[in-house]
Parts: C-alpha cells; sequence; structure tokens
C-alpha cells in the first residue's frame, strides 16, 4: 500500500522524513486552520476542509476510492474536542545530559511496591530523552526568557529573579502572569541601532516543570528559608498513582538531579489505578463511581478510608470501587471493632467492673490475647514502617477475628459472671485490648477509633496519644501457636460440619485430629470439644492413617530448568511415581529433584469422609457425623435457647432480666426435648419460670423460630417481677 507521510503531524512521520532528507512543511496554524501555504483551502479549520479537499480530487480527476475507517482518535481530556498532532517549537530540558546520574540516584530511593524501582521508573528514565517544557497556551508560569526580535541581532537573556528583572528593566513587576509579564521590553544592548527589542517569548511552562518544582518553589527557594530547605530536602515521603512514574515521580527527580545531585524523595508509593464501577478509570466526567456523600451518609468515612487503605491498589494493581466493597468494610472491620466496644461497655455496666490496663493476665485465654495483642502491634509497626499499608490493614482484621470470633465468645461465661477474679481478668483484658487496638488502628481508622477510645477512657483524643510498643505487652510465641493451631482445628471442622449439613448446635460423638504435634495439643481439648460441640476429642499423630499428600507440578516454573524433561515429570506424577524425603521434604519425581515453587503438595482426606485438611497441610480434622436420639434432643434444647435469646432482644429485654417463660411446638420430639433439657434452658435464659405447654399464654411477648431441622417452636415471655 502507499502511505502518506506528514512530518509535521506525527512522531513517527517526522522521523521517517528526517531519515529521508523531507523537509518540515507546516500549513496548519495554532487554530487548526490552513495558512497560505494551501491557498485553495486557506483559513479553513482542518476537519470542515476533509470534504472541500475530495471534492476538489474528484474534480481533478485524481480521486482512486473514497472510504471511511474507524479508529482511535486524541481527543481533549478536559472538554472532549477531537484534537490535531502539530509540530511547535519548543524549549527543552537536556534530560539525556544527567540521564544515567538519575539511574544511579534511583538507587537510594525505597520504592512500593519494590519493583517500581527497576520496572516501570527505572526502565523510564534509562531511556529518558529530553523533555518539552514548553506550551502555547495562555494560562500558565511565563517562560523568563526575553528574546531579540531581529534575528540580524540574535540575543537570548534568561532570568532567575526579580533583582534580575529590575536591573535590566528598571521596574520591579508585582504580577508575573500574562499579560502583565509581556508588557516588560527593552532595547537589544547586542543591537548598535537600537532598533531591535528583547521580548519574552510567547510560551509558558508545561505545569509538570511546575510540579517538579514543588520541593523548592512552595518555600521560596533560594531566596527564602535557604537554611530551613537544606535540612529538609529530600522529602521523606510522597504517594501518587503509577502513572506518574511518567509524570510527577519524573519530574521530580529530573529537577532533584539537576539542580542538587540528590533524590527528591527518600520513600515513594505508587499505587495502582482507581476504576470505577463499570472498569475504567474513575472520572468525575463520567461520574462512574459511588457519590462520596452518599456513601459518607450510609457507611461513614471511615469505611472508604478503610476500603481503599486495605485493597491491593497500594501494591500497584488496580481497584474498582464498588459500594459492595465499601459496605464490606463495615461488615468485616467498622462493627465488629463498635460490637467488641458495646459488648465491653454492656457487661462491665451490668456488672460495675470499673476496668483498667494490665498485662500480667494469668488464665491462659487471656494471655493468649495478650500475646496476640504484642504481635499486632510488632506487625503494624513493622508494615507501617515500611509503607505497606495492605498488610497494616490485614493484620488489624485479623486481630478483629480474634477478638470477637474467639476471645469475647470463648470468654461469655466469664463476662456474664461479672464479680469473680476470672471476670475481673476478662473484662481488664478485653478493656487492655480496645485500648491498645484503638491506638494502633487510628491512622487507619481515625473515627471510630475516636469514638471508642473517647467512650473507653473518657480522654480527650487518642489521636493525642502515644502510639503503642509491643515491648510493653507479653509475647508467648509457644502459646500463640498452640492456640492458633487450636483455632485452626476448629474452623476446619466447622467447614465439616457446613458441608455435611450439621448444625452447629447439634452434639456429635467425637471429633478426630490427626497431626503431627497432636499430644501438644492435649490440654486444649476441653476447649475444641465445648467450640465444635462434640462430646470427644481423640488425638493422634497418625496423619497418613487419615489422608494422603497429592503432588502438584507447576509447568510454569518446570519448564525454564528442565525443558523437555517437564513431560517425564508430569508423567511421572500422574503414575504415581514421587516420593518426598522423611527428613529433608526434597521431593523426587521420576527420578529428578524438584525444587521450591515447582511443586504443591496438597493433604486430602478420601472422597465421602466427614473430614478436612488443616491450613499448609499440618494434618486432618475428622468428625463422627453419626447422631443418636440422645444428640438431637441436646440439639434442640440449644435451638430453643437460641431462640429465646432471640425473642429477648427483640422485647428489649436487659442481659440480666430474669423473665417467666413459656414454649410450646407440635412437635412431640421437641417438647420431650425441652422437658429433658428444661434446667439448662432455664439457666441458658435466667428464667425463673419455665413451662412447656400445649400452646404459649397471650399477654407477654410472643414470637416463633425454627429449631432442628424444620419442627416450629413457639415462645411467650415476661419480664419476671
Amino acid at each position: 500500500g502507499v502511505v502518506h507521510i506528514a512530518p509535521a503531524f506525527g512522531e513517527e512521520d517526522k522521523l521517517i522524513g528526517d531519515a529521508a532528507g523531507i523537509p518540515v512543511r507546516n500549513p496548519v496554524d495554532s487554530a487548526g486552520r490552513f495558512t497560505s501555504d494551501v491557498p485553495d483551502f486557506e483559513g479553513m479549520q482542518v476537519f470542515d476542509a476533509n470534504m472541500e479537499i475530495v471534492r476538489a480530487l474528484r474534480t481533478a480527476g485524481k480521486l482512486v476510492r473514497l472510504d471511511s475507517y474507524d479508529h482511535s482518535y486524541p481527543h481533549c481530556w478536559r472538554c472532549d474536542n477531537p484534537l490535531i498532532y502539530r509540530a511547535v517549537s519548543s524549549w527543552f530540558v537536556e534530560v539525556t545530559k544527567v540521564r544515567d546520574r538519575m539511574v544511579e540516584l534511583n538507587a537510594a530511593i525505597t520504592w512500593v511496591p519494590s519493583h517500581v524501582k527497576e520496572g516501570s521508573f527505572g526502565k523510564w528514565i534509562a531511556n529518558a530523552r529530553d523533555w518539552s517544557i514548553s506550551r502555547n497556551r495562555f494560562w500558565g508560569s511565563p517562560i523568563p526568557v526575553w528574546k531579540s526580535d531581529d534575528p540580524r541581532y540574535p540575543r537570548l537573556d534568561v532570568y532567575g529573579s526579580l533583582d534580575e528583572i529590575e536591573r535590566d528593566f528598571g521596574v520591579r513587576p508585582t504580577d508575573l502572569h500574562l499579560p502583565h509579564v509581556d508588557n516588560l521590553v527593552r532595547p537589544n544592548p547586542d543591537d548598535p541601532t537600537g532598533a531591535s527589542m528583547m521580548r519574552r517569548v510567547p510560551e509558558v511552562l508545561d505545569c509538570w516543570f511546575e510540579s517538579g518544582s514543588m520541593p523548592f518553589a512552595q518555600v521560596h527557594y533560594p531566596f527564602e528559608n535557604k537554611e530551613w530547605f537544606e535540612h529538609h530536602y529530600p522529602g521523606d515521603f510522597i504517594v501518587e498513582y503509577i502513572a506518574q512514574t511518567r509524570g510527577w515521580f519524573y519530574t521530580l527527580h529530573v529537577l532533584a538531579t539537576a539542580l542538587f545531585d540528590r533524590p527528591a524523595f527518600n520513600t515513594c508509593l505508587a499505587h495502582g489505578t482507581v476504576l470505577g464501577n463499570d472498569g475504567e478509570k474513575m472520572s468525575k466526567s463520567k461520574n462512574n463511581y459511588p457519590d462520596v456523600y452518599e456513601v459518607f451518609d450510609a457507611y461513614g468515612s471511615d469505611a472508604m478510608r478503610w476500603f481503599l487503605l486495605s485493597s491491593t491498589v497500594l501494591r500497584g494493581g488496580d481497584m474498582v470501587v464498588t459500594e459492595q466493597g465499601i459496605r464490606d468494610s463495615v461488615r468485616q472491620v467498622v462493627l465488629p471493632l463498635w460490637n467488641a466496644w458495646y459488648f465491653f461497655t454492656l457487661y462491665a455496666n451490668a456488672a460495675g467492673h470499673r476496668a483498667t490496663l494490665r498485662t500480667d493476665q494469668t488464665g491462659e485465654l487471656d494471655r493468649y490475647l495478650i500475646a496476640k495483642l504484642h504481635n499486632l502491634v510488632a506487625e503494624v509497626t513493622d508494615r507501617m514502617d515500611a509503607y505497606d499499608l495492605f498488610s497494616a490493614c490485614a493484620s488489624v482484621r485479623s486481630f478483629l477475628d480474634v477478638l470477637t470470633n474467639w476471645y469475647i465468645r470463648r470468654s461469655r461465661d466469664r463476662f456474664w459472671d461479672g464479680t469473680s477474679p476470672e471476670a475481673h481478668e476478662a473484662f481488664d483484658t478485653l478493656y487492655t485490648a480496645l485500648h491498645v487496638l484503638c491506638r494502633v488502628a487510628a491512622p487507619l481508622l481515625p473515627l471510630t477509633t475516636e469514638a471508642v477510645f473517647q467512650g473507653l477512657t473518657g480522654e480527650e483524643s487518642v489521636h493525642l496519644t502515644d502510639y503503642p510498643s509491643a515491648d510493653d505487652l507479653r509475647a508467648d510465641d509457644i502459646l500463640v501457636k498452640a492456640m492458633d493451631e487450636v483455632r485452626d482445628i476448629c474452623s476446619a471442622a466447622l467447614s465439616v460440619r457446613k458441608a455435611r449439613g450439621l448444625r452447629v448446635r447439634l452434639p456429635l460423638a467425637h471429633l478426630t485430629v490427626a497431626h503431627p504435634d497432636a499430644m501438644a495439643l492435649e490440654r486444649f481439648t476441653g476447649v475444641i470439644a465445648d467450640e465444635l460441640n462434640v462430646k470427644e476429642v481423640r488425638l493422634t499423630t497418625d496423619v497418613a492413617a487419615a489422608g494422603s499428600f497429592m503432588l502438584q507440578v507447576v509447568p510454569a516454573k518446570l519448564g525454564p530448568r528442565l525443558g523437555k524433561d517437564v513431560q517425564r515429570v508430569i508423567g511421572a506424577v500422574k503414575q504415581g511415581d514421587w516420593s518426598q524425603d522423611a527428613v529433608s521434604g526434597a521431593v523426587v519425581a521420576g527420578g529428578i529433584e524438584l525444587h521450591e515453587g515447582e511443586f504443591l503438595l496438597r493433604l486430602v482426606v478420601d472422597d465421602g469422609a466427614a473430614a478436612a485438611a488443616l491450613p499448609g497441610n499440618a494434618g486432618i480434622v475428622s468428625l463422627h457425623a453419626d447422631t443418636t436420639p440422645e444428640l438431637e434432643a441436646e440439639g434442640l434444647a440449644r435451638d430453643a435457647v437460641r431462640a429465646v435469646q432471640q425473642a429477648r432482644r427483640e422485647a428489649g429485654l436487659h442481659v440480666s432480666d430474669r423473665i417467666s417463660l413459656t414454649l410450646s411446638s407440635p412437635s412431640a420430639d421437641v417438647r420431650a426435648a425441652l422437658v429433658t433439657h428444661r434446667s439448662f434452658i432455664a439457666d441458658e435464659v435466667l428464667a425463673v419460670e419455665f413451662h412447656v405447654a400445649d400452646t404459649v399464654p397471650a399477654g407477654g411477648h410472643t414470637s416463633t423460630a425454627t429449631v432442628g431441622d424444620d419442627a416450629v417452636l413457639s415462645v411467650s415471655l415476661l419480664k419476671a417481677e
């Protein structure tokens, strides 16, 4: 095919034209109209001229064929008007002169994520070209260069201060913007005729030149604050989105290298692109994101803040802003913290206990929480110091799970008791956890932690307190490891219950835990049994008897090292021809030893077994899923307790209120279970009177619930006098 080349209207065209010795002809003015170089269409806007040019070609008999092709076209990102590429004369910063030094100084910068240093930013500066810093527009900072208006007497004056301008023009300008600064005109000192004049060049500075000048320009260096600037430069930390590797990050680095021979910043966090709910880059003009004020009103600003800080966007990835994501922030973080605080106030006030900060706990569960609190402070401090906010948020969320779904739930009986030394220790432990957690999470959830901390302590602000130190909290790695394994066991067993449709309130006969360190868990069997509602916990170190390992190879990792032998390894794995050394852990398949990252080992259980592997292939849990009439009856009683507790909440009763209770069900099995376990039910729901009747009486708060698989239970209760 034949391609039309226009060196004044495209970069590749210009390069091709230069290589062929074709001069640049630019017949289009700054308004996009043809000049006198094209007399037939002079003054016509180039887009309007298209059909006129076609008509002229047809009339001249030179039109071979006319077609239209749809293709992407540049548009102004503000007003969406179509643009044309057009060569203009520009002023440049000779970046290529300092390019190698820019690469050297980049080595001193800490980048988050780290791959940006040698990746998008490192490659960009290594291939940097000279930088066009002039723009042909009215708004902007005028370039401080005055040029002779007569090429016979060339002269350029570059001004660096008001004093220099006042020296040459005899006036000290008060407004350096257009059009005022262009009124400064003087005779050309190099013109003996005195006819030519020095006039400012018409261009203004690229706004990115100004952005790169920010560190010193903001303090008017070197005319003011010279000593302050030299002791505060480079900046400790900057943050912007990843595309600024070619924008602000770049311009800061260019000018810092050229002017000061040092980086402009010590640490840079380059976050990913924030996308709207349509998957496109978030844009005010497109309005493709949830209304900010509606989000604040519905979920609070902390939810939005957490959603952003805890997302992969802070690791350089893209992120879609959705209302669901912000709602999840409330569900996963804000509400658990608030509910823990509400639980504490409810029970501490009921018990009349004034809690205090303490770290000398004796109870195992309390010591575990304090040790987890120690780890939280250490982890978040390290991760915040490394600007890894994503991981810091993950640590806070993980601790909240321990606090609400383990510690508080496992300690409910102690909180309810209220007056014993064990209860006081539980209150003090929870108070300490909330106190420290608020201070740890204050930068991440500033408003929620403020409200909780003020209510907890009565102090002015969590943001006026010292950030906590892990050294003030007792560590206990052995206890943490063991209790975390217990939690993993319970989580895995609960997943088996859910998969088998065995509700948690239904007691089961026993659970078997196969784990290499099973005997170290013996003292926790009571906790496991209570948590999982099983009558017995059996421990064994024989993991092989409970399941087997399955090997999966990663061809993408194996290929570069093994080449054609990859198929040999894959075939061996399929045939079961592989082994793992019991001591070193080395894996060999088809006679070839596999390296780390080239394979995955998964512990699997037999199909149909009520069992699951523990995280990290640590072991296997197996539930005895068969039930008995006695276990079914106890499960119905536990379901009844849950139904009554819900009715208490609906009736607005305080946690310490006693009640008169009547339960009824058309199911004979349910009624029999209620009678058998009447003492258990009455104790759990604070019933001073408890009746099982054919129907529930009127006059009290009544409700219905489903117990067991599908049986109906009717509840009637009154606050006891």
